[in-house]
């Protein structure tokens, strides 16, 4: 990611089951509500229930989604910067501001339209527990890279990946933690980036390190055990960090290399922690669902190979669509599970 990147996380407010072109667990009834004062729209309100089935290609609110969220069109449309460019006009009364406040053009706008969106976003039920759990996944990432770098002595570029959890996540968070009466972390946060930063070599940033982590993973296990060990829930969340990752190498990528190394360095984060959360599913995933295990073991042995370290090659080892491609198909089986296992549920 470039500065920094989560002001708020899968569209603040908004969704991050971010499921590319196939959304199985949330269906959308859209309510009208007051207008926001900080767009001066009649905004409407969406909101986000689970139930079995596809969406459509998920929409993204302009106004409050996370940078990485917004990498997504700076991919499709291979505009440099174009996430920092839509966030610095806010507020949009429209979808259609981005043209008229000449962030892009209307042939870039017309390209992405349907995936554009001013609504608010409310999740519930199920998609709310796979928001929250992807959220801190993409935490997780952050700090497993930055651990790859410290270990390699580089604290300056780890920094940036322990600062966008609290910077750019956490507020977002927030209010889910209060909720299910996680305690707060924000402040060990806060005092590993301080130490990585001033004094990369004390010890108390292995201390400080692993308490973060710890918070994280005690933040996680306020769900309940049982739903974290169902594959329609873990593929739910792998499949949205790994669509964060595919926008995050899109951004990376330029002139066929590494043009941008924080951006590779996030989404190694999160391939590897999704294919951390795979493993942990794997052997009832190969009991259950054979076929669709078998498809998704092999592309995610193939995707983790794209990031062959933390210190990004010199020479690519797939490009964008490459990576794109592996994705897809790893969402396109675990989509089937989730709507077997909805389907099962709902007899």
């Amino acid at each position: 990611m470039k500065k920094y990147k989560y002001v708020c996380l899968a569209v603040a407010a908004a969704f991050i089951v971010t499921l590319s072109s196939c959304n199985g667990t949330q269906t959308q009834t859209t309510e009208n509500s007051s207008p926001a004062p900080a767009t001066n729209t009649s905004s409407q309100k969406t909101e986000a229930v689970s139930h079995g089935g596809h969406g459509g290609k998920k929409q993204i609110n302009i106004n409050n989604a996370i940078l990485s969220e917004l990498d997504k069109f700076e991919a499709e449309l291979g505009v440099p910067a174009l996430s920092h460019k839509i966030q610095a006009s806010r507020p949009y009364a429209s979808p259609e501001d981005l043209v008229t406040k000449k962030v892009i053009s209307q042939e870039q706008f017309d390209k992405i339209k349907d995936q554009v969106t001013v609504q608010e976003i409310v999740l519930t039920g199920e998609a709310k527990d796979v928001d929250y759990m992807t959220k801190l996944g993409l935490m997780k990432g952050h700090l497993l890279v930055a651990k790859e770098l410290l270990d390699k002595n580089e604290p300056k570029q780890a920094e940036p990946h322990i600062g966008h959890p609290v910077e750019e996540i956490y507020v977002d968070v927030e209010d889910q933690l209060n909720e299910r009466k996680v305690k707060e972390f924000k402040t060990s946060l806060v005092s590993l980036q301080d130490f990585v930063k001033a004094k990369p070599k004390d010890a108390k940033v292995k201390t400080d390190f692993a308490s973060s982590m710890q918070s994280i993973d005690t933040a996680i296990a306020a769900l309940p055990a049982e739903q974290r060990k169902q594959p329609r829930f873990v593929l739910q969340v792998i499949n949205g960090l790994l669509d964060a990752s595919n926008s995050e190498y899109g951004a990376a990528v330029a002139d066929g290399k590494i043009s941008a190394a924080i951006e590779y360095q996030d989404s190694r984060g999160f391939v590897n922690y999704a294919n951390e959360l795979y493993k942990g599913i794997s052997s009832q995933m190969a009991k259950e669902h054979p076929q669709e295990h078998k498809a998704i073991e092999t592309n995610m042995a193939e995707l983790v190979t794209v990031w062959p370290s933390a210190i990004p090659p010199t020479k690519l080892v797939k490009s964008p669509d490459d990576v794109t491609k592996l994705v897809k198909t790893i969402e396109q089986n675990s989509q089937k599970v989730i709507d077997s296992s909805s389907a099962q549920a709902q007899r």
